[in-house]
């Protein structure tokens, strides 16, 4: 499922919601193709390359599981 998140402040609380996925969470780059956010030295790769002054404006991810997307959906709901 594809999802847009945006205005993301707090990236920790956002990684640690991605990190209790239990499937795929992918980060859509808009030249094509995707980076796994689960992964580690994707994360710190994404935090120096893609993200700005610590805040995430606006996300394009892709879930493959129903429930990981309800997560993410929480997430955002609930507070960044």
């Amino acid at each position: 499922m594809k999802l847009k998140l945006t205005n993301i402040s707090n990236l920790d609380r956002f990684f640690n919601a991605v990190g209790q996925c239990s499937g795929a969470v992918e980060m859509n780059l808009p030249q094509g193709g995707y980076v796994n956010l689960k992964s580690k030295l994707s994360q710190y790769h994404a935090l120096a390359t893609v993200f700005s002054g610590g805040n995430i404006d606006e996300i394009d991810i892709t879930t493959h599981n129903s429930k990981d997307s309800e997560r993410l959906f929480l997430y955002m709901v609930q507070g960044r």
